[in-house]
């Protein structure tokens, strides 16, 4: 099982990796630094972010984790219908892994699409 850290800025929640985190002073455990755009996204520099993400320097395209994060990053900006975009390819990609929240609970990848792209849309519903 593959697992990945990554923010879930959409749904309120941390998505962090552990044990390995103690020892990983960046977010993207098991991906090179800015692979998936962790730190970026954690500082609120979203343009970095979308730089490393849209790269997708040394991860595939498909990478579920590079999708959610990618979403956020999108949906920060105010680009909603790309970030819906992402995480519905998260949801329906044909490769999915567990993630651990920070709460320590663990979470598929296609949950964590799922309830972001759920959280954006009552967020965009509210106004």
């Amino acid at each position: 099982m593959k697992t990945a850290k990554m923010l879930g800025i959409a749904t309120g929640f941390l998505l962090v990796a552990t044990p390995a985190l103690a020892e990983t002073p960046s977010g993207e455990i098991g991906y090179a630094k800015g692979a998936l755009g962790y730190d970026a996204l954690v500082a609120g520099d979203n343009h970095t972010a979308l730089t490393q993400l849209e790269a997708a320097d040394g991860v595939s395209a498909n990478d579920p984790a590079r999708l959610i994060n990618l979403g956020q990053a999108y949906k920060r900006v105010g680009r909603a219908g790309d970030a819906a975009q992402m995480f519905r390819a998260a949801m329906n990609s044909n490769r999915s892994f567990d993630l651990v929240l920070a709460n320590g609970t663990v979470v598929n990848s296609r949950k964590a699409a799922k309830l972001a792209l759920s959280e954006m849309n009552t967020s965009l519903a509210a106004r």
